[in-house]
């Protein structure tokens, strides 16, 4: 299923393998945001997610009402739709999807052989 927000089209993604298994995910976004809300509370909110457990936002340029950044995300079985909602319900709205990398997390029964 393909959504268009604000210029970029999201795919919904299936996190979880056909095995069953879980995966880690980092996402590496460029995000444009307005000043309110601060870097940390913006993150902080993302953190809220289900799934995220870690966030990193840096700043690349600013002018009077917005702010360019890169914004981090790292989880377990992140739902990505779940992510652009908290953005846009922050006044964010992301320009590009910069970095994707998924790890397959082992399942408990290959890891204990």
């Amino acid at each position: 299923m393909l959504e268009s927000t604000k210029g970029i089209e999201h795919t919904r993604w299936d996190t979880q393998p056909k095995t069953g298994k879980m995966a880690k995910i980092k996402l590496v976004l460029d995000v444009l945001k307005p000043h309110q809300p601060n870097a940390f509370e913006f993150v902080q909110r993302l953190l809220a997610v289900e799934g995220v457990y870690r966030g990193k936002l840096m700043l690349e340029e600013m002018d009077e009402k917005t702010e360019s950044t890169v914004l981090e995300i790292e989880g377990i079985d992140l739902h990505y739709e779940q992510l652009i909602e908290t953005i846009a319900s922050m006044g964010g709205s992301v320009h590009s999807i910069d970095e994707v990398e998924i790890h397959d997390l082992p399942d408990e029964k290959s890891a204990d052989a």
